[in-house]
């Protein structure tokens, strides 16, 4: 009981840390309050440039495989439930009132530390989708999907928890899912941004 708490602590604090928003700062940007107004890496992105959305990225993906490695020693339980907690803390931050990112990225290094053909199934998803459709909504959801199915066919008993992280974050990019099925989902050309030519679309 003991090690399930300190999982759930260590994977809800760490996770919590609102990387995006503490990066919108050193740019002087509140980044709750422009583009999409969400606390995630895309929007970082979109407001703040190649380089600053590429940090957030991965600080939000370091923190969620962290959370995992931390708790390693104490097995696959501690493991799911500190990198479970991890997310819900990047989505629901006690430092920003609750109110915080659709947590893929940080799901992406949770599946990246459990299982690493897991997140590179996600990833090869995600990239191609977005490259060819410039969705990173429709790429993240299909590719957190794709991961857990992939998990299930491996034989692994924890794609329940990561179709539960997946399933999650759809319900977090509910506004997404109608904008698509409408056809006025934002496009984000990623490839365009990392070579220095992206527009803000």
């Amino acid at each position: 009981m003991e090690h399930h708490i300190y999982a759930i602590l260590i994977g809800y604090f760490l996770g919590a840390i609102p990387f995006s928003f503490l990066i919108g700062k050193l740019k002087g940007i509140d980044i709750r309050k422009v583009g999409s107004g969400n606390v995630g890496g895309t929007n970082v992105l979109r407001s703040a440039g190649a380089f600053y959305g590429a940090l957030a990225f991965f600080l939000d993906i370091l923190k969620g495989y962290l959370a995992v490695v931390f708790v390693s020693s104490l097995g696959i339980n501690a493991m799911l439930l500190s990198g479970s907690f991890a997310v819900f803390g990047h989505c629901f931050p006690i430092y920003l009132k609750f109110k915080g990112g659709k947590g893929v990225a940080t799901t992406f290094g949770v599946f990246l530390a459990i299982n690493p053909w897991s997140g590179l199934v996600f990833f090869l998803i995600w990239l191609l989708i977005v490259i060819f459709t410039k969705y990173v909504s429709l790429g993240s959801i299909v590719g957190l999907l794709g991961a857990s199915i992939f998990t299930f066919f491996i034989g692994k008993d924890y794609w329940v928890i990561f179709l539960a992280l997946s399933l999650f974050s759809m319900l977090r990019h509910r506004e997404n899912i109608k904008r698509l099925l409408n056809g006025n989902e934002r496009k984000t050309d990623v490839v365009k941004y990392f070579f220095g030519k992206g527009k803000k679309n």
